[in-house]
């Protein structure tokens, strides 16, 4: 099963304001070595356009990957308000 197969399987409800934000983005642009956070987030919420690092959370599996992932300790990461986020069909 392809991994938008499985994303489709579940429901999110977004926020209007995002969980996730990057502290600082010129550490990313002067400091982060390969970028991990694009290739590691299961959800691809991450995207390198032009000069910076553009978020789509509304798809955040929020597993905390990308705060564990970063070596620069430069994604600020919490759970989304009580309501919001994803929500798992099976379990």
């Amino acid at each position: 099963m392809r991994l938008e197969d499985k994303l489709f399987l579940d429901g999110f409800k977004p926020d209007e304001e995002s969980h996730l934000a990057i502290k600082n983005m010129q550490v990313c642009r002067e400091q982060c070595k390969g970028r991990p956070c694009l290739e590691i987030c299961p959800a691809n919420v991450y995207r390198w356009e032009g000069d910076r690092v553009t978020i789509s959370y509304e798809a955040c599996l929020e597993c905390g990957t990308c705060r564990i992932s970063c070596p620069d300790d430069n994604i600020d990461w919490r759970f989304p308000r009580g309501g919001y986020g994803i929500g798992h069909k099976f379990g």
